[in-house]
């Protein structure tokens, strides 16, 4: 599913227009990632728990030119 049949699926089940699905889209969206820039976890009972970890460095590789590269 992407964005917009999401917004279509919310605009259904919530018996409004598109546009102001995709605005409350939009906004539960900024509102998770602004919480998450502040290092706060977000909980979304019957949804998911978002939060933010840290993870050490590692190799990788470029998978254009097979390379190795430092993931930071």
């Amino acid at each position: 599913m992407n964005k917009s049949e999401l917004i279509d699926a919310i605009a259904d089940a919530a018996d409004i227009s598109k546009a102001a699905a995709g605005r409350a889209l939009d906004g539960m969206t900024d509102a998770i990632t602004d919480a998450l820039k502040k290092g706060d976890t977000v909980s979304v009972v019957g949804f998911g728990t978002f939060s933010v970890r840290e993870r050490a460095a590692r190799d990788g590789r470029n998978p254009r030119t097979g390379d190795t590269i430092k993931i930071k």
